[in-house]
């Protein structure tokens, strides 16, 4: 696809996708060198006994896979049934490295949980209030006196996303090394007029959360990794996820790829600097089981806060609703996230004390995270399906 506009608006409807990248995406079919699933090995396969599924959810996830192209897949499902942790298919398509089940890796719009537990926990500690207007922090947001901080949460704005801008997206691909700041993110969106008045509408839009990230720090007086750290991170014990400060990811890890204009590429070094308080964030499959529970079950917030999660959540399909940093699809609650390369799923169904979280080392095609989560989700919940 020689574009990335013809997409734009069905990719904005998307939970967890970051809009642009998953754009550069789906500008073509997936790269040509389908890698069966049956290359996983061995020592990066968990199967509990207890969980009586476990051949099934090979079997789905394969065939989502081999339909997919999709290089590698790293899935964890933690239950009162027992556990089921695997990884299937290769981290590296030149060398066929397995993809393992102790790998690092980007997890995009996940980012987003991370950085509005952060702002709701301020608005626990009575530093402002979710009805605020935006105003009030940050200076130069067009409506900014309508613009609520709910609004900003719940994708409901009405604002631009920037890196569905065309000046954006032009930077972002001639220099994928590129150093972003928060400022300049701001500045290809906020000269934009609003696209719907504000609470009126859902669509996801990434300028939304950069403001939010903005806003904590301001109000904590720390740099938002820094605030995440001491209050999300640490106290969670999530010792292998990071708010990057270079292009690098930790070892082990698989590369990513991604296709542009019909050329595969491998993103894993590209800086995630774009992304900040949206997706810049690296993590492991057994961290984010802690944060799916914690984000699913809202353990580090106030009863009130969990209360107000979904209180005025607007649809963003016929199956799911978008609510105050999180979705909820099918009794699950948590959140996808896409960045060049990587897809991420992270979901819990507290009703079933049930915990999902899956890695996929490709963003080719765009909803393979989604085929993922359903896939396993109608073998262990059918009556709670991802879609």
């Amino acid at each position: 696809m020689p574009t990335w506009r013809p997409l734009a608006p069905a990719i904005r409807a998307a939970a967890g996708v970051v809009v642009a990248v998953m754009a550069v995406a789906s500008l073509c079919a997936c790269g040509p060198d389908a890698t069966s699933a049956s290359e996983s090995a061995l020592p990066s396969t968990e199967r509990a006994p207890g969980l009586a599924a476990s051949d099934r959810l090979d079997a789905a996830i394969e065939q989502v896979m081999a339909r997919t192209d999709v290089p590698g897949v790293i899935v964890g499902i933690w239950g009162p049934e027992g556990d089921y942790v695997r990884a299937f298919g290769v981290a590296n398509k030149t060398t066929r490295a397995p993809m393992k089940i102790d790998m690092y890796t980007r997890i995009g719009s996940i980012t987003k949980t991370f950085t509005i537990t952060a702002l709701l926990k301020l608005v626990d500690q009575g530093k402002l209030r979710l009805d605020d207007p935006i105003a009030k922090f940050i200076p130069g947001v067009p409506s900014g006196d309508v613009i609520t901080i709910r609004f900003l949460s719940q994708m409901q704005s009405g604002l631009v996303t920037y890196d569905g801008v065309p000046e954006f997206e032009a930077a972002f691909l001639a220099d994928p090394q590129r150093t972003f700041t928060p400022q300049q993110l701001l500045n290809y969106a906020l000269d934009k007029p609003l696209q719907f008045p504000p609470g009126t509408k859902y669509d996801y839009c990434n300028t939304n959360t950069v403001l939010l990230g903005l806003v904590v720090e301001k109000l904590s007086g720390q740099r938002l990794a820094d605030y995440v750290s001491d209050n999300i991170l640490v106290p969670l014990k999530l010792t292998h996820t990071s708010v990057p400060s270079t292009s690098a990811l930790p070892e082990p890890h698989p590369q990513g790829y991604t296709v542009i204009d019909g050329t595969e590429r491998v993103t894993t070094d590209w800086n995630p600097s774009w992304a900040w308080s949206n997706g810049n964030m690296i993590s492991t499959l057994d961290d984010m089981r802690i944060w799916a529970r914690a984000l699913s079950s809202g353990e580090l917030l106030s009863e009130e806060m969990r209360n107000e999660r979904f209180s005025s959540a607007l649809p963003m399909s016929e199956t799911a609703k978008y609510g105050v940093g999180a979705f909820e699809s099918g009794g699950w609650i948590g959140h996808s996230g896409v960045t060049p390369g990587f897809e991420t799923v992270v979901v819990g169904l507290p009703e079933e004390q049930t915990t999902l979280a899956l890695f996929a080392n490709t963003d080719v095609p765009h909803e393979v995270g989604t085929d993922l989560a359903r896939a396993v989700t109608e073998i262990i919940s059918p009556g709670h399906v991802y879609r």
